[in-house]
């Protein structure tokens, strides 16, 4: 069977409450400012990193890595919650099995999920509220980069200095 729109938006929310819950239960202390969701351009089930600004602070070089999902310290995180996710995710067509229409219809299904899940936990105050939800910056990321980075990021945050930086830094 393969898993509806309904049943990606459902897994993946539930794996990336639970992956961001452990994640801040686990490091106390740190002001994370960067969340994203991260896939590939073909769409596979995403993954979830994020940066703080005392991790950033240890760096020697932090603009070079401000918004480098690979590089951070909290790359990768929630795998055991995110993999049945990604199964999920692999028992739909592959994006790039498919044709013309049925190929971007696909692709775009699989990144409205993730903004999805994500708009759901930011309405539940996963990533804090008020100013503080402003200096978070949460992502449904393509990568290394895709023009609609940019559109998903305004549609999942809040005007702020969070969202105006990593514009700036990506030309956005």
């Amino acid at each position: 069977m393969i898993p509806s729109e309904e049943d990606l938006v459902d897994a993946l929310t539930k794996a990336v409450r639970a992956s961001v819950a452990e994640l801040f239960l686990d490091n106390p202390g740190q002001t994370f400012y960067y969340i994203t969701l991260t896939t590939p351009g073909e769409a596979f089930g995403p993954a979830l990193s994020a940066w703080s600004q005392e991790a950033l602070a240890e760096r020697s070089s932090p603009d070079d890595v401000r918004y480098s999902y690979p590089d951070s310290p909290f790359s990768i995180v929630g795998e055991e919650y995110l993999a049945p996710v990604r199964r999920l995710f692999a028992a739909r067509p592959e994006v790039f099995d498919l044709v013309g229409d049925a190929s971007d219809a696909e692709f775009d299904l699989r990144l409205r999920v993730m903004e999805t899940a994500l708009r759901t936990l930011d309405s539940e105050g996963l990533f804090g509220a008020g100013e503080a939800r402003s200096n978070v910056l949460v992502l449904a990321e393509v990568v290394p980069g895709d023009a609609g980075n940019a559109a998903r990021a305004r549609r999942l945050n809040p005007p702020g200095p969070a969202l105006e930086a990593w514009l700036a830094y990506w030309g956005g």
